[in-house]
């Protein structure tokens, strides 16, 4: 079995938040405890609704947070925020507005070489110069392309651009926070097919964070499902795509739309609105949603369970969804 690059246990993120005036501070779990392994090579997919948490998890992985509790490892050594100058060299993000998060003041050819400026100081200028246009190269840009500025780009090539830039320190994981949904759908397969070129050249590790579903499909190997900042299930890509277990996670899926116009699918409509994350329900969270809900599931938190497929339902997914009207 290929060793975890990227490894977490029981990662959990917490905020304080104001509860007005003369009112105790509230607490959002935006990550309640989180396990996960990520493997070279391999991409881990995080799927759920907005506010589930995705984008939190995304940031304590790329250390730009720190994790309330829990504990994550890369290559075998714990991530300390003492070690994080030295370790974020290992671990870069590429994040979902390829415009926002490029200088439009700097050229090209300064962006992509200012992580060696800053990372690597004793690198000559030639060099660096040198490794920015391989990099260019390398994300399918042209050489000219290294003096313009960013506006000059189209929204596919400013993602080339900031996966060229993520790329500069040799990483070995790369977090790609929703890297393709602010594109053109003509223009997504093309960045995707880009990524997993990348993948197989370098043997790089993606933790791939996404709300599409049939993006998720064509990239990743397992896939995680978050609700309210929990795992309500994990496993393989083919067995959750085949088997959903939990009913959160077949009800995503009955709603992804399908490149087969005979393809005939139920779409499951869940009922009530999504809780607060600052006001959780006791028991499940997915509980005042679910169709197969029981007075069992508004008492307890079930627990993530399973062989290879896990789930977190006391009454996991074993035929077809019988959704209520």
């Amino acid at each position: 079995m290929t060793e975890a690059v990227i490894h977490a246990e029981g990662l959990k993120r917490h905020y304080e938040v104001s509860g007005g005036l003369l009112r105790k501070p509230r607490t959002l779990r935006a990550v309640a405890g989180l396990d996960f392994s990520l493997s070279a090579g391999k991409t881990l997919a995080v799927v759920g609704e907005s506010g589930c948490g995705k984008s939190t998890l995304a940031r304590m992985v790329a250390m730009i947070e720190e994790p309330t509790d829990g504990t994550l490892t890369l290559d075998g050594k714990p991530v300390r925020p003492e070690d994080w100058a030295d370790l974020r060299k290992s671990v870069q993000i590429v994040f979902q507005d390829p415009y926002g998060s490029l200088n439009p003041r700097q050229r090209i050819g300064a962006i992509l070489m200012e992580p060696l400026t800053i990372n690597r100081p004793d690198m000559p200028r030639k060099e660096r110069e040198r490794r920015a246009r391989e990099m260019l190269d390398l994300v399918g840009l042209r050489p000219e392309h290294f003096d313009r500025y960013p506006h000059m780009f189209s929204g596919g090539q400013r993602q080339r651009i900031a996966i060229a830039r993520a790329l500069m320190l040799d990483p070995k994981v790369l977090v790609l926070d929703e890297p393709v949904s602010a594109l053109d759908l003509s223009i997504q397969s093309a960045i995707l097919n880009l990524l997993t070129e990348l993948q197989e050249r370098l043997q790089l590790a993606y933790l791939f964070i996404s709300h599409d579903l049939s993006v998720v499909r064509h990239v990743a190997d397992d896939v995680i499902v978050m609700y309210l900042g929990r795992a309500v299930e994990k496993g393989p890509k083919e067995a959750v795509f085949s088997a959903p277990q939990h009913p959160y996670t077949r009800a995503l899926l009955s709603a992804t739309p399908s490149a087969e116009p005979q393809a005939r699918r139920d779409r499951i409509k869940l009922s009530g609105e999504l809780p607060s994350p600052l006001n959780i329900p006791d028991g499940c969270p997915f509980a005042p949603r679910c169709w197969k809900v029981q007075d069992k599931c508004r008492a307890q938190v079930p627990e993530l369970a399973g062989d290879v497929q896990k789930s977190a339902c006391f009454f996991p997914e074993n035929g077809p969804a019988s959704p209520a009207a």
